[in-house]
């Protein structure tokens, strides 16, 4: 009994530990010009998007487990029809990704946050929730925490959605691939505000979003050498079991009940028979 008490707590620090500071240029390269990827300090970045170009940058290594984040500031004002996207991806047909996408809408509207996560090629697991606070207002902290057993997607450490392993039930999941971090903002009028009703108005642009502390701790994949490395969870960190407290859990509850606002769980039209995955517990 007390060494499943002590086993709890060494998992619960794990998954409370804060990622490593890592500097823009230590770890990321803009893939657009310098009027769009405006690199302000080696800790503060704005994506700008106008008519003439989005805008992007993506880290320079690939990693297979870890808790990896970043601060980001939306952009401010009237942002209906912009995406700003930051996320982990795979390469290949075939790929594994985690999505935070941030969808504008006019001004005094709130923002939407979808995610979704693409296994082995295989993603439409797209979760939307309304945040509580305004995103454009101050930098606020986007993370994932992912390891062979489990995903967990975080809002200033507040777990907002679990994508567990159930390969078990004939799901895929996201624990062979190494993947890179990227963020990009881009004009997504066609389907990012109101179903693509209200589109980007370019009287407003730029449009600009902010971003800081460029963390990671996670097991780094240099030329996929060490891949079965970081996938063996006796020999990491990383690849080891989160535990959530009773008071993370109780706050992806919250999330959930008052801020959930679409599921594709409960999707009939794109479902009528759920993903197995659906019959499962959330946590």
């Amino acid at each position: 009994m007390m060494l499943a008490v002590v086993l709890l707590a060494l998992m619960a620090h794990l998954a409370a530990r804060a990622a490593v500071p890592v500097s823009f240029t230590q770890n990321y390269l803009s893939s657009t010009d310098a009027n769009h990827t405006r690199v302000l300090s080696a800790e503060l970045v704005e994506l700008v998007l106008d008519q003439d170009s989005a805008a992007a940058f993506g880290s320079k290594t690939t990693y297979l487990f870890g808790r990896i984040g970043m601060g980001i500031k939306l952009v401010p004002g009237y942002s209906a029809g912009t995406v700003t996207a930051y996320y982990l991806s795979s390469a290949g047909l075939t790929h594994d990704e985690m999505d935070f996408e941030f969808l504008g809408n006019v001004t005094g509207e709130p923002y939407t946050l979808q995610t979704n996560v693409y296994a082995k090629g295989v993603g439409g697991r797209e979760q939307r929730i309304n945040l509580w606070f305004d995103p454009s207002l101050d930098f606020h902290y986007y993370s994932v925490l992912w390891n062979s057993n489990i995903i967990v997607f975080l809002v200033d450490k507040v777990p907002i959605r679990v994508f567990k392993n159930n390969q078990n039930l004939g799901v895929p999941y996201l624990n062979s691939q190494a993947m890179a971090v990227y963020t990009s903002l881009w004009d997504g009028s066609q389907w990012a505000t109101e179903g693509g009703r209200v589109k980007i108005d370019w009287q407003y642009a730029p449009f600009i979003a902010t971003y800081e502390g460029f963390n990671v701790d996670g097991c780094a994949v240099q030329n996929n050498n060490n891949l079965a490395g970081c996938a063996v969870a006796s020999s990491n960190k990383w690849a080891q079991a989160p535990a959530l407290t009773w008071h993370q859990t109780n706050q992806l509850k919250w999330v959930r009940h008052r801020y959930l606002v679409y599921n594709y769980c409960t999707d009939k039209m794109r479902y009528p028979t759920p993903p197995p995955e659906c019959g499962t517990s959330i946590l």
